[in-house]
């Protein structure tokens, strides 16, 4: 990480981050079933975060952070991951003025067929979004279906990466993660609070393989 891209961070700081996990109730424990499949002691909702118009100004300032200047410069367009990433990729877009465009799940088969809505051509450099990294997954799945139309896919974004192997799923896959905090930080930052307990910091932390 750049010193410029630590400086931002630092000005808005995980402290704020924290503090949109906790007014919301974005941070739950108990036993959960990700989307890769993992089971999981806790759950970071970050869906939760357009229904609070301040909480999700900040979550698009966050992720502003992280794309500005450097990666909004190497790119043509965003594209959102569903469910959860398309809400922030779409304004995040409007705001950099860049077209959006997002991946679905399927190939719908009705009207066009696609997979990919939005305007894409080949060779445009697309920056993918999502709101939460687990083992990255979701993320390669979209990058294979932007790259199988012709997109160019180098860089991924998310807010917040569990740390339980998306970095380096993704460097294999030919891309670069950016996060803007990580699960350690967050666990460690709401422990020193003491809005979590020994055991609770244990159970996070106790699931990073990266």
């Amino acid at each position: 990480m750049k010193n410029g891209e630590v400086a931002v961070r630092q000005s808005l700081g995980e402290d704020d981050f924290t503090e949109i996990l906790l007014r919301t109730g974005s941070l739950k424990f108990g036993t959960f079933k990700l989307a890769s499949g993992i089971l999981s002691s806790y759950y970071v909702d970050l869906r939760l975060l357009p229904g609070d118009p301040e909480a999700f100004h900040r979550a698009i300032n966050f992720y502003r952070a992280v794309v500005e200047p450097s990666l909004a410069k190497r790119i043509q367009r965003l594209a959102g991951i569903p469910t959860a990433g398309i809400a922030y990729a779409a304004v995040l877009a409007f705001n950099l003025s860049k077209p959006f465009l997002y991946v679905r799940k399927e190939t719908k088969e009705h009207g066009r067929e696609r997979r990919i809505e939005g305007l894409l051509m080949p060779g445009d450099k697309v920056l993918v979004l999502d709101d939460v990294a687990t083992t990255g997954k979701n993320i390669i799945e979209a990058v294979e279906a932007i790259r199988g139309e012709g997109g160019v896919v180098e860089d991924a974004v998310v807010l917040l990466d569990r740390q339980q192997g998306a970095k380096e799923n993704l460097r294999k896959a030919g891309v670069k993660l950016h996060t803007f905090t990580t699960i350690r930080q967050i666990a460690d930052k709401l422990l020193a609070l003491g809005t979590i307990d020994e055991t609770q910091h244990k159970e996070i932390v106790g699931q990073i393989v990266s």
